[in-house]
């Protein structure tokens, strides 16, 4: 408990960590992925949610362009340079949308882009909860302030500009939209288990992060999305960050995977819960295609699997320094002389935090194949 109360101190210094950046060469580029065959046809695709999703928002926020992400060595494997993602390379997001035959998402603060096929309106850092809803919580949302809330502001807006004034309206045009609402709420809980706040305090503010999920899917089916996608959460207690913020010499805080018990009992907790949510909402909306993104089952998957797969580092980040996990909270992925490994398509952890390109593309066919049959999508 000692380690972990000096890593919340040390959590505030995760945002200077972060507003830094360092350049490196850019690696080998790798092959969009190819088509899905299936029966559906999306037009557009429009995406909510943080760091998991969003390609260059939080670089266009004011304070964004000096985080670690708006430099290389993100963005180094598929685009040479930084775009945002906060990856080496391509999310998951991108290859569900080059599946379904449809560009890279722009993100919405880039002005002058083209949104014809949908838009991006995740930002990394951002949480379910407004920032001020948590800071009443004593929880600091120290990256952005553009939560869901925010996102879905963005959202309307945008269509109240592009969506044509008869009376279809929004509901004409996006009846052959893809929805993606999250994967969200993962960073209220980042944020309070990294400044200090225990396990089942946090669980207590689960039921407020999925109904605001919840409120997030109502507001898109009343704009006119009838097809949406509702990603749950990963088993956090298998990434570096939190095997570094909690590691321990008791064998029994330690599932079969060497993960921590305690924090994806967290994450299944919220999993389930945000599963009886989109049951209720289904049956206020017999007419609209809600399904459950399981996050948490494509990682399963991708983990238990990882040598088959091709990858032979599970639980150390490819970018970074020090430990057993290769992380260190003060001198993160991006930062002076933090080095990167030499083939980033054999590790699972990119920085610590966000999964490699090699990890999100198993994940995004795991998930394809598992979401688009529930969406009357069968190849």
């Amino acid at each position: 408990m000692a380690a972990m109360r000096n890593f919340g101190v040390l959590f505030f210094l995760v945002v200077i960590v972060m507003f830094i950046g360092v350049g490196v060469e850019a690696a080998r580029m790798i092959p969009r992925h190819k088509p899905h065959p299936t029966r559906c046809e999306f037009h557009q695709i429009y995406q909510l949610g943080d760091s998991i999703s969003d390609t260059g928002n939080l670089i266009r926020e004011p304070a964004g362009a000096r985080t670690a992400f708006a430099h290389l060595p993100y963005g180094e494997t598929f685009f040479g340079n930084a775009t945002g993602r906060c990856s080496n390379g391509q999310l998951m997001i991108d290859f569900i949308a080059s599946a379904v035959g449809l560009p890279f998402l722009n993100p919405y603060k880039n002005v002058e882009a083209n949104f014809s096929n949908g838009g991006n309106f995740a930002v990394a850092g951002s949480t379910a909860l407004p920032a001020e809803t948590l800071a009443k919580k004593k929880i600091l949302s120290p990256v952005t302030n553009s939560s869901l809330s925010i996102q879905l502001d963005w959202l309307s807006t945008h269509f109240n500009s592009t969506c044509d004034t008869t009376k279809q309206g929004c509901a004409g045009n996006l009846k052959n939209s893809l929805f993606m609402v999250g994967e969200i709420g993962g960073n209220d809980y980042n944020y309070a288990l990294l400044q200090g706040k225990t396990t089942k305090q946090v669980k207590g503010i689960v039921p407020e992060v999925v109904s605001a999920v919840m409120r997030a899917v109502r507001t898109v089916i009343q704009l006119g999305g009838t097809r949406i996608v509702v990603p749950g959460n990963f088993p956090i207690g298998c990434l570096p960050i939190y095997l570094t913020a909690f590691q321990s010499n008791d064998s029994a805080l330690y599932d079969e995977n060497l993960c921590l018990s305690h924090l994806n009992s967290l994450a299944r907790y919220h999993n389930h819960h945000l599963k009886q949510a989109i049951k209720n909402v289904k049956q206020e909306f017999p007419n609209v295609s809600i399904v459950y993104g399981d996050y948490y089952k494509a990682f399963q998957s991708l983990y238990k699997n990882a040598p088959q797969l091709g990858f032979d580092v599970t639980q150390r980040s490819c970018c970074g320094t020090g430990g057993k996990y290769n992380f260190n909270l003060i001198n993160m992925c991006g930062g002076p002389n933090v080095p990167v490994c030499q083939d980033p398509s054999r590790h699972l952890s990119w920085d610590g935090i966000h999964l490699t390109e090699a990890a999100y593309k198993v994940m995004a066919t795991w998930l394809m194949d598992n979401i688009l049959p529930k969406l009357g999508c069968n190849a």
